[in-house]
């Protein structure tokens, strides 16, 4: 048996936590069916995971505390004491676990520093950065050695190290806190049931978008720290090189989209936020603006663009963001930040790349991918990428990092 505990921020699936969760449980049991999923819940809160055999433990909601104190500490506390429900809930079969599989650097740090070595299971903590680089991550000044700590037995003491890209591999070794051989890169994915190349025409009558205008697309469930302002700035700045302009971006919370409204009015686009047909804006770039919508209905978002674009990742040497590989399945030219993470995934001549955070560059590199038209071979090109980061290549590498480290023990 394989446990799978996992603290999904949405079990609504609408973060891309939850989806990449989600999805890659639904492939693990289509391989697996002896995976056993730990999620938690608060009370009959409505959940998706069921769907994938989940087992639902009760959520110890302690982080609700901070609508009265701010403090990540204090999910900390709720992430901890999860972690102990499992534990209690496994102890009586852990004799037929090969192994424990924890996505959740809380968790991770308790399994494989305290409860994992007490019943004999090898633990694998799937890392998604270190907490000490966590924009979320406590802020309290004592912390700064609770959040080393935190990482430093998550990483240290599990039995192997799952990561998404090979940049933070090599930082582990560069540090000395693992092995190379003790780290496996298994990177994000995207769903084969749904990303695939769309037409654009049909896509474009669907949301009422002229046929021959120039569009940008961007669809993500948050837009906090992805530098969603920067490419209003510079789409702004081509506007006049490209008449017809327009900018669609797909998600965020209510004020996130509030500001780049008002920043977009600043600068001179007509905004438009999904009433009707798109305005006819003429020598003014559009900006339309659509709050989340199911991934079923981003496909024709993104379907409708002649160019994708990535303004910024959340982390740096563990960025491999879901959208990343669902451009690629889709095939349109796509506009990245040149990090070595990404490189990992996207050779040079399939994307258009700017130095990160640099407005000329992004700018430079919109222009260059907006006059490059479409390109059939390297979107061709891109989707053979794709096809191997599919869910289920995803949960086949997992289920390989589990052979590897039970046949080890």
């Amino acid at each position: 048996m394989i446990v799978y505990i996992a603290y999904p921020t949405s079990l609504a699936l609408k973060s891309a936590n939850a989806i990449q969760t989600y999805t890659t449980l639904r492939e693990l049991r289509a391989r697996r069916p002896d995976t056993l999923a730990l999620i938690p819940r608060w009370g009959r809160e409505p959940s998706r995971f069921a769907e994938v055999g989940a087992q639902h433990l009760p959520r110890p909601a302690i982080g609700k505390l901070s609508r009265l104190y701010k403090s990540t500490l204090l999910y900390y506390l709720e992430h901890s004491a999860f972690a102990l429900m499992t534990a209690a809930l496994l102890a009586p079969r852990a004799h037929e676990i090969e192994a424990v599989y924890v996505r959740q650097v809380i968790c991770a740090a308790w399994w494989a520093g305290v409860y994992g070595p007490l019943l004999g299971v090898p633990v694998i903590y799937e890392a998604h950065d270190l907490e000490s680089r966590n924009p979320s991550r406590a802020k309290e000044p004592w912390a700064e050695g609770l959040l080393h700590l935190i990482d430093r037995v998550a990483l240290t003491r599990s039995a192997a190290v799952v990561s998404l890209t090979e940049d933070f591999r090599r930082l582990l070794d560069i540090i000395g806190w693992r092995r190379p051989e003790d780290v496996f890169v298994v990177p994000d994915a995207y769903d084969e049931r749904l990303f695939a190349p769309q037409d654009r025409g049909t896509c474009r009558v669907a949301l009422g978008l002229p046929a021959g205008a120039p569009v940008i697309a961007y669809a993500g469930m948050t837009f906090a720290h992805r530098w969603l302002d920067g490419l209003v700035d510079a789409v702004a700045r081509l506007a006049g090189s490209f008449p017809g302009l327009t900018l669609l971006l797909v998600g965020g919370r209510d004020a996130e989209r509030e500001a780049l409204r008002r920043q977009a009015e600043g600068l001179g686009f007509l905004v438009w936020q999904g009433e009707g047909v798109a305005p006819e804006s003429g020598p003014r770039p559009t900006l339309g603006l659509f709050g989340p919508r199911p991934q079923s209905e981003v496909l024709t978002f993104l379907g409708a663009a002649n160019v994708l674009a990535i303004p910024d990742t959340v982390t740096d040497v563990t960025a491999s963001p879901l959208k990343l590989f669902e451009y690629l399945a889709l095939g349109q030219p796509m506009v990245l930040p040149d990090i070595p993470a990404l490189r990992e995934i996207v050779p040079p001549q399939l994307g258009h790349t700017f130095v990160r955070r640099n407005l000329a560059s992004l700018q430079a590199a919109l222009a260059a991918a907006l006059t490059a038209g479409d390109d059939v071979r390297g979107g061709v090109a891109r989707r053979d990428v794709a096809r191997d980061h599919t869910y289920g290549r995803r949960a086949e590498r997992i289920l390989e990092v589990v052979e590897q480290v039970s046949t080890r023990g």
